[in-house]
């Protein structure tokens, strides 16, 4: 029976079809659908109760000359359509499988401004009223579906003509950029989030290494998880030429995925595969995929490594690290990957997984340096004894060698190898300008932070500030910091600003750009302490609540001596903040490298004992 056309807008169950937007929603959420899936729910819609044919749907909206075969194409479409609408083959409410025949929509639709609920019905009976008038000197059995269908045809040439058009506009226009949106999870199970985000990142990870294709970056896809805005409109914000979108869902041992390539300025379907592995050839998926996109689009590169075996729960383990070391909770990263180099003790990117943990809490003043930094090194060391074209292995060992070692050349050497072999690795040129800069070459390494934020200008979107914070720009810093929070009004940088204030001499303004940093990090409390420690006493009467919260955290914890020099200079203490730094220097701080970027040492310049200090360390003296 055929739906009711009205305003264009069709009804069923908790969805909404607006035909003539092409949108689907649910509950008056949009809901992302593909253009073949919808046009695919369209007819079945139209002719809802009946079944339509395999071959109907080929005529009406398959063009011979796809890149997609059409059983591949439908059998996607259907699928697609299923999961958008949260259907199954098995216990159908919306879409019935007639094997061997083809499809029939099961559900009551209601279409239309006369809100006429039509009823499917298996074998619907048509009465004269049902049957238009035939068209002068024409034949036909007057039963209103060849009209739908008719109309359906004459719909799909226009389709295909615009097809035509558009292929004879593009067909000298390659793909040279695709973006993966994050896999959508359809374990039905939120704890497997870090799945589907893990497998995204691989993915991502094996295009950028099997492809000559531009392949954006994680952290810029990732800003559209979850939503539901047109593929070309994100193409134009990533500004790629097409968009890699799918799903996935992992139960029984078994791990189903969906995938399908859209170019962007038609909103085609260029590819569509789906993938069936058991739990232990996982890890091996999102190199096969990557592959299989990159021969598709003729941008495929000749690779002289083999995939490696990888054990699944060493995988998983790696998986959940990432996608909890992303989220800031370090500890818990660290946990999973000790257990994915505990469980496969030659995977190269668990050891790359460990070194970052480690380098992070060291960094941060959590981990003692002596302790901990040959493990940090050691682990880097291991990930590139184990893959030598891995670049972050050498990126991390390069940190490790620079910042433990105080060995500038070799360290550099690292990084410089890391961004030979993999160019946009945006994080690897940040790197490098911010080590660069503190060896005293801040114009060049400004100049390398634009060239990383060209190539991913979503990716560290407080790099800049970063630089210019600590080559003692504060007011370019503060510019910056300004138009980045104005793209972005939630961007936590707070902490930045109220270093350039303090390097300017703004105690109040310091103190707010501190408390919103507080408030940020969902410390209300402390927010409210350094208000109140502001308005008794200033800015030192802020450091000595600071002092007491580190004396605090001591009793119990690791506290960097550096991270207390820094208040006892900043309370004008000389003696306190040498013997601190002397005693860094004894831990071979990390932190020291960072000493002569701030300005609350500059009562200590002239002395001998900074001056030895820095001398010790290796770095230029700067002032």
């Amino acid at each position: 029976m055929a739906v009711a056309r009205g305003n264009g807008t069709v009804r069923f169950g908790v969805f909404e079809l607006d035909t003539k937007a092409a949108q689907l929603s649910k509950n008056g959420i949009r809901v992302r659908l593909p253009n073949q899936p919808l046009q695919v729910l369209c007819i079945l819609l139209e002719r809802a109760g009946e079944v339509v044919t395999r071959d109907d749907l080929q005529k009406l909206l398959w063009s011979s000359d796809v890149f997609v075969d059409f059983d591949q194409g439908l059998n996607k479409s259907i699928q697609k359509l299923r999961e958008a609408l949260g259907d199954s083959p098995e216990s159908p409410r919306y879409i019935e499988t007639i094997p061997r025949t083809g499809y029939r929509f099961i559900a009551p639709v209601e279409g239309g401004l006369d809100s006429n609920k039509l009823a499917p019905q298996a074998n619907p009976v048509l009465t004269n009223e049902d049957t238009p008038p035939l068209p002068p000197g024409g034949r036909g059995t007057g039963q209103r579906w060849i009209w739908f269908a008719l109309a359906g045809i004459a719909a799909a040439l226009l389709v295909v003509a615009g097809w035509f058009h558009e292929r004879q506009h593009h067909t000298g226009d390659p793909i040279r950029s695709l973006a993966v949106i994050p896999l959508d999870n359809l374990s039905g199970d939120p704890n497997q989030e870090y799945f589907a985000d893990g497998m995204t990142d691989e993915l991502t990870t094996m295009l950028a290494k099997d492809s000559t294709l531009r392949i954006t970056s994680r952290t810029s896809a990732m800003q559209y998880k979850g939503v539901r805005k047109p593929l070309p409109e994100i193409a134009r914000a990533l500004n790629v030429d097409a968009i890699l979108e799918g799903s996935i869902s992992r139960a029984n041992n078994q791990v189903h995925m969906n995938l399908q390539l859209i170019r962007a300025d038609s909103d085609t379907h260029l590819w569509a595969e789906s993938y069936d592995r058991d739990n232990n050839h996982v890890a091996a998926l999102p190199h096969e995929a990557a592959r299989n996109i990159a021969a598709r689009l003729h941008s495929s590169v000749t690779s002289t490594s083999q995939a490696r075996y990888v054990n699944p729960e060493a995988h998983d383990a790696y998986l959940l690290g990432r996608f909890l070391w992303f989220r800031d909770q370090n500890e818990e990263a660290g946990k999973e990957f000790k257990k994915a180099v505990e469980l496969q003790p030659d995977y190269a990117l668990a050891w790359a997984g460990l070194s970052s943990y480690y380098g992070v809490e060291i960094v941060s003043g959590k981990m003692n340096p002596v302790q901990f930094m040959p493990e940090a090194e050691a682990a880097a060391q291991k990930a590139v004894d184990l893959d030598n074209q891995l670049a972050e292995g050498h990126l991390l060992l390069g940190i490790s060698i620079f910042t433990y070692h105080w060995d500038f050349v070799r360290g550099l050497q690292e990084i410089e190898r890391a961004i030979e072999l993999d160019p946009r690795l945006t994080q690897a040129i940040h790197m490098r300008a911010r080590l660069i800069n503190l060896l005293g070459r801040h114009q060049e390494a400004i100049e390398l932070q634009k060239a990383a934020s060209e190539i991913d200008p979503f990716e560290r979107p407080w790099a800049m500030v970063t630089i210019l914070d600590e080559a003692r720009q504060y007011d370019a810093a503060l510019a910056e910091a300004q138009q980045k929070l104005a793209a972005d009004p939630h961007l936590n940088i707070y902490w930045l600003i109220a270093l350039a204030y303090r390097g300017k001499g703004m105690p109040r303004e310091w103190a707010q750009a501190y408390e919103k940093q507080l408030q940020a990090d969902g410390d209300p409390a402390s927010a409210a302490a350094v208000q109140r420690a502001f308005q008794r006493g200033g800015q030192k009467a802020v450091m000595h609540w600071q002092l007491d919260q580190l004396q605090a955290k001591s009793k119990t914890s690791y506290v960097s001596p550096v991270d207390l020099a820094l208040l006892y200079a900043q309370l004008g203490d000389r003696e306190k903040t040498l013997s601190l730094l002397e005693q860094g220097l004894s831990e071979h701080s990390p932190l020291l490298l960072w000493i002569q970027t701030d300005p609350a040492y500059d009562l200590l310049h002239a002395d001998p004992r900074w001056r030895s200090i820095i001398q010790r360390v290796g770095l230029p003296i700067a002032y």
